[in-house]
């Protein structure tokens, strides 16, 4: 038999479904701890009923940092109505998840001004450029409802280039695969894997060698049609690329990590992008804050820990809140003068910042398409640019933006420290050892981005030396004050890892909040 206190909670509920519905039916049980606690969902945000239902009132949070971790952060508290407000230094939200189109402005330290004057309707990513489809972004952009597109980060079209010598990718591939085929096959043939596997397995590893290298009858690779073509075939079969060097000239190419870089999980193909520019999840988010709850140059000068919340305070001004969330970069956060203990300012200043740059450059026509047939995806180099990204979307069009180097460390370092105009001139010099001339023909503007010169932010991300005690320390709150940001994640440099951090951080202080009350 039922008590009367169950019989009491059913009426309520029986009501509220009659009036709500379904989904504020859900809401009352949660908050009556009558919801089902088996579900198979990993993150369950908060309600505006877990405090209405409680007749208690939302607390208030200040989070420190308006990038892609801190507005994750407001835009989950928000569900249940916390009072949220978040302060960012920079004159916009968004921190590295930065789109540059027409009429921006790029400063850094120690360096000149860079004005973009891109053609209406061109941009470039100078953050994250790509999402991976099994990250949490994606959801975000369901949720939020951004429109994504394929971008493309293997394309088998594009070009490596290692060792001076330049190929089409699938050029590379086929005959690092044919080689290696080759190799195993003869290994199988003379015995030396009779102990290993059965002679039927034998005959299975064969057939499959025989197509994953594209081997001839005797089993030898002897080039491919996978190659590519000098003239593609049409009327007639096309005249292939002739047949390739030794296997020592393919081994000294170095081609290994070059075509090997889409293995990654979080490279896999296919990835994808919001049309239009990465951004488009930043602006959605700064919306569903809510812009009166977003205050942009305001530089933090101390956080201090209270018995009842937190005061944040900045140059001319202070805040209080019940509690707070700081998603700033950790070397920034440990210089910021602060009560949390002599152990958390250790593991903020563990991790190391790590340099990254991008130079995007605008072409007035789009001579990859035209001339290499390039629609998309990312020509690796051992060159100091790294990488040449050419754009997903907009195919056709007459201007075309180029990624023409995505560097790190030291290489990064070295264009950081170059202007403007020799970044520019640096990569289009590089650029055309692997597109020749054209390279630097029709070239209309660039605008190049070292992170690291970045006020605010003073890096593309951080590395840490080994996620020990440091790491699992920050990924607890220090008294009221929550930590959040892609670094105290295994996503390092990803946005998801942000996401994924603040639900973390989002998570741990509800269940708080909750139990306070």
């Amino acid at each position: 038999m039922k008590d009367g206190a169950t019989l009491t909670r059913r009426g309520l509920l029986v009501g509220i479904g009659a009036v709500g519905g379904a989904g504020a039916m859900y809401a009352a049980m949660g908050a009556l701890g009558l919801a089902p606690s088996g579900q198979d969902k990993e993150y369950t945000p908060p309600r505006p009923g877990d405090f209405s239902l409680r007749g208690k009132a939302a607390a208030s949070v200040v989070i420190l940092g308006g990038g892609v971790a801190g507005l994750t952060a407001a835009y989950e508290l928000g569900k249940a109505g916390y009072d949220c407000t978040v302060l960012e230094a920079r004159p916009r939200a968004g921190g590295r998840s930065l789109t540059l189109r027409r009429g921006d402005r790029l400063t850094e330290e120690n360096g000149p001004a860079q004005e973009v004057t891109f053609g209406e309707g061109v941009y470039f990513n100078a953050g994250p450029g790509r999402i991976a489809q099994w990250m949490l972004a994606i959801d975000y952009c369901r949720e939020l409802g951004v429109p994504i597109e394929t971008f493309i980060n293997n394309n088998a079209q594009a070009y490596v280039h290692t060792n001076g010598r330049t190929v089409r990718a699938r050029t590379a591939r086929a005959d690092m695969y044919g080689y290696i085929a080759e190799l195993l096959a003869k290994a199988t043939n003379l015995g030396a894997l009779d102990r290993t596997i059965t002679k039927d397995d034998q005959e299975r590893l064969l057939e499959f060698l025989r197509r994953f290298g594209d081997l001839g009858p005797k089993h030898e690779y002897d080039g491919s049609t996978r190659r590519g073509f000098v003239r593609n075939p049409g009327m007639d079969g096309g005249v292939p690329i002739p047949p390739p060097g030794s296997l020592h000239d393919v081994l000294a190419a170095a081609t290994g990590r070059s075509i090997t870089n889409d293995f990654g999980y979080d490279q896999a193909t296919p990835m994808f992008q919001p049309v239009g520019g990465m951004d488009a999840i930043v602006r959605k988010l700064e919306a569903a804050v809510g812009p009166d709850r977003i205050r942009t140059g305001v530089r933090v000068t101390k956080i201090t820990n209270l018995d009842d919340g937190v005061e944040v305070a900045w140059a001319g001004g202070a805040v209080k809140a019940d509690y707070c969330v700081a998603t700033l970069p950790p070397h920034l956060l440990a210089a910021i003068p602060h009560n949390l203990g002599a152990q958390v300012t250790s593991a903020l200043r563990t991790p190391v910042p790590v340099a990254a740059g991008k130079i995007g450059l605008e072409y007035g026509r789009r001579w990859w398409e035209l001339e290499d047939r390039i629609f998309g995806g990312v020509t690796e180099t051992d060159l100091d640019i790294t990488h040449i990204w050419y754009p997903s979307h907009d195919y056709f069009s007459d201007r075309g933006v180029l990624v023409g180097y995505y560097n790190t460390e030291r290489e990064a370092e070295l264009y950081a420290a170059l202007s403007p105009q020799d970044r520019r001139r640096k990569a289009v010099t590089q650029g055309r050892k692997i597109h020749g001339d054209k390279y630097g023909k029709d070239l209309l503007s660039s605008v190049s981005i070292a992170w690291e010169r970045q006020e605010h932010i003073k890096g593309g991300w951080v590395r840490w030396p080994a996620f020990d005690s440091s790491f699992t320390l920050l990924q607890r709150p220090a008294g009221r004050v929550y930590f959040a940001g892609d670094w105290l994640t295994h996503l390092i440099a990803w946005q998801a890892g942000s996401m994924e951090s603040a639900r973390s951080a989002v998570t741990q202080l509800h269940r708080r909040a909750l139990q306070s009350q």
